[in-house]
């Protein structure tokens, strides 16, 4: 098994932490908590690169290795990091389990040093037809992000 961890944290109330695991060549699965956020829907995408040196907005686009349009977590196409919504209760705490096969912890895609990002806004998955639906869900701002690392 492959473990590993992102610390999220930014200029916002927001921060948290995400687990990752994955078992020999199966999906990884992906245990998200974050706090500090308002109530309600938030994107949560994985970014391209592990770089916070300007914020979270140093992280890139969302990761694509395989070049495709922005789409839900379900979808066949979409960017590997498309991982959809977390949803913040009303005390602004989000918890989710996610389990993916596009996000791998080892191979030539492997995700560990690309990081993770809470966005402000809801991610329309795609469908939301306004001009950033195909590349960023119209998430809007990024809350706070947090580079992969392996966990020993």
């Amino acid at each position: 098994m492959v473990k590993a961890v992102a610390v999220l944290q930014g200029n916002s109330q927001a921060e948290g932490v995400v687990i990752l695991t994955q078992e020999d060549d199966g999906p990884t699965t992906v245990n998200v908590r974050v706090t500090g956020l308002t109530p309600g829907p938030h994107g949560f995408h994985l970014h391209e690169y592990g770089d916070t040196t300007n914020g979270c907005i140093s992280t890139g686009a969302h990761f694509n290795p395989n070049n495709m349009t922005h789409g839900a977590p379900e979808d066949e196409v979409r960017h590997a990091g498309d991982l959809g919504n977390i949803v913040a209760n009303a005390d602004g705490v989000a918890e989710a389990i996610i389990v993916d096969s596009q996000i791998p912890l080892t191979g030539p895609n492997s995700v560990v040093g690309r990081a993770f990002v809470v966005h402000e806004l809801e991610d329309d998955l795609g469908k939301g037809g306004h001009e950033l639906s195909l590349t960023t869900g119209n998430a809007g701002g990024r809350l706070a992000c947090g580079i992969i690392g392996l966990q020993g």
